[in-house]
């Protein structure tokens, strides 16, 4: 399996190595490579920010920072593996 290039913006944690991730809603699993697995990561800590650390408050001027951030983690995810971001994340 190819490596896709992690994008210049990203300063999140890189992985050595990919996994299978499981959709916590349907069950389902894919294996992500060790970068999309460092965007999928990415993109539920975002998550789990605004929703647990902010308490879902959409108003507060740093979340919408994070949900920048999200929102290109799940473009570059779309792009690069559009099966695996319809498993894990749509």
């Amino acid at each position: 399996m190819t490596q896709n290039k992690l994008p210049k913006w990203f300063e999140g944690t890189k992985y050595t190595k990919g996994n299978i991730v499981t959709n916590i809603f349907s069950g389902e699993e894919y294996y992500l490579n060790r970068n999309e697995l460092s965007i999928y990561d990415f993109i539920m800590g975002a998550q789990y920010t605004i929703d647990v650390i902010y308490e879902g408050c959409w108003s507060n001027p740093e979340v919408s920072t994070i949900q920048k951030d999200m929102i290109k983690g799940l473009d570059w995810f779309r792009k690069t593996n559009s099966r695996a971001y319809m498993v894990l994340l749509d």
